[in-house]
């Protein structure tokens, strides 16, 4: 007997790409969502444009304004206590849970994308830093193998993901968030459970919140009106800012 047929409405399949866009920073915190571009890019009328950004307002990753039309919501301090514990409880479990399901092919690829991370920091490659740090942390979830823990996970980021994957960060938030990376790969490799889910925990409630308060602070201060998507910086010098998860 064949399996029945899914079948997706347009608008669902825009929901990804789009949510995707605004986790690389393509669409950034507090900017308009430009809807004919979209429709444009997708080969689409607006109307399934409109009704997939309903359900990424419904989210909360963006807002619906009246007149104004969709934009990139801000992240705010309320929220900052509200979804940041969350988050580190997600990344705790899914710790645990690695090092219970953890292969040695899969310790042998978080080392490698690990190894390739601290090769883009001594780079100053803040893209594909950026890049391979998000990988890391969607690792741990893909190797606990829960389906469920991992679809909250990429809610949450998706919502966060600014202050996290994003915005420019102190030299000295990024050497730690370093640091503490370094400490979550040999956690994993000594398959040590209880270890490695600590340093996740701290890892999002120490560094990411801090980075995260930092960011709204500078823009109740008007110093910086949104969070700029990274780009590369010159060769054979660190850099004063950077980026880090």
């Amino acid at each position: 007997m064949s399996s029945p047929i899914v079948r997706h409405s347009l608008h669902e399949s825009l929901v990804a790409p789009l949510r995707e866009m605004i986790l690389q920073g393509e669409l950034r915190p507090g900017e308009k969502v430009p809807e004919e571009q979209l429709c444009e890019r997708f080969g689409v009328s607006r109307t399934p444009i409109r009704e997939a950004l309903k359900v990424l307002a419904a989210e909360g990753v963006l807002q619906i304004l009246p007149h104004r039309g969709a934009i990139v919501a801000r992240i705010t301090e309320e929220q900052i206590e509200e979804l940041f514990p969350i988050m580190a409880s997600l990344e705790r479990l899914a710790g645990l849970l690695a090092c219970q399901n953890a292969t040695d092919a899969d310790v042998a690829r978080m080392r490698a994308l690990h190894e390739r991370m601290i090769a883009c920091y001594e780079a100053d490659d803040e893209v594909e830093y950026l890049r391979h740090n998000r990988l890391i942390h969607e690792g741990f979830f893909t190797i606990a193998g829960n389906a469920t823990l991992s679809a909250f996970y990429q809610q949450i980021l998706t919502r966060i993901h600014a202050c996290r994957f994003v915005v420019r960060k102190s030299r000295e938030h990024w050497q730690a968030a370093v640091a503490e990376h370094a400490q979550m790969i040999e956690a994993l490799e000594a398959r040590d459970a209880p270890r490695l889910a600590t340093i996740l925990e701290t890892h999002v409630t120490g560094t990411t919140v801090g980075i995260a308060r930092a960011f709204v602070g500078r823009l109740k201060a008007g110093g910086e009106a949104q969070a700029e998507p990274a780009r590369p910086k010159p060769r054979g010098r660190k850099p004063t800012a950077a980026l880090t998860g």
